[in-house]
């Protein structure tokens, strides 16, 4: 019988390679797809654990098990917990910047405030370690710009509007407030706004 190929244990034929699709940028494979849904898993995990436990009381294992994976898996996508929360950070970031570029100025503005308000991670860190949570908030100024320009994107307005929005919200992340007051400087903040 005729051999398809090489066998794992005989040595390739010169010029043989086995055939392997080529990646074409943007192009997203099953094995990107489920390497996303598991990195999305594990953040999703992590945000439960660190809800529950906080950034300091939460450990690798900790953040596995909430996500329902084996600790190798968790390390296989991050070596750090601290690597755990600044991705957790960026992907909520992710979010959040999408929802307000999906809504109308003047509503994703209550959206951001009641989101980042009452974001149960933010509010753990707040009440429990103020500390850790100023030190994962605090950026470089090249990060803030581009938090902002993210921000004026997804709001449609200058920048000078959407670093005032930022800053508000940051002091929201760190003392909410009633949800009666942010929402009314929401409504503030929105006539402000284009129409």
């Amino acid at each position: 019988m005729a051999s398809a190929g090489p066998l794992p244990h005989d040595p390739a034929p010169p010029g043989w390679a086995p055939h392997v699709p080529a990646h074409l940028p943007g192009a997203r494979t099953r094995s990107g797809n489920a390497m996303g849904r598991t990195r999305a898993g594990l953040l999703d995990g992590a945000a439960r654990a660190f809800a529950e436990r906080g950034l300091r009381g939460s450990t690798m294992q900790s953040v596995a098990a909430a996500a329902g994976v084996a600790k190798a898996t968790l390390y296989n996508h991050f070596r750090t917990k601290d690597e755990v929360a600044r991705a957790l950070l960026a992907a909520e970031l992710d979010r959040l910047t999408e929802l307000a570029g999906s809504l109308p100025p003047s509503a994703a503005l209550t959206l951001l405030a009641d989101e980042v308000a009452v974001h149960p991670v933010l509010r753990r860190l707040a009440d429990d370690e103020p500390a850790v949570l100023t030190a994962l908030l605090t950026t470089t100024p090249q990060h803030w710009a581009a938090l902002v320009h993210r921000l004026a994107a997804a709001l449609r307005v200058d920048p000078a509007l959407a670093e005032l929005t930022a800053r508000w919200l940051l002091g929201l992340v760190l003392q909410p407030g009633e949800a009666e007051a942010r929402r009314a400087t929401a409504e503030r903040l929105s006539d402000l706004l284009p129409s």
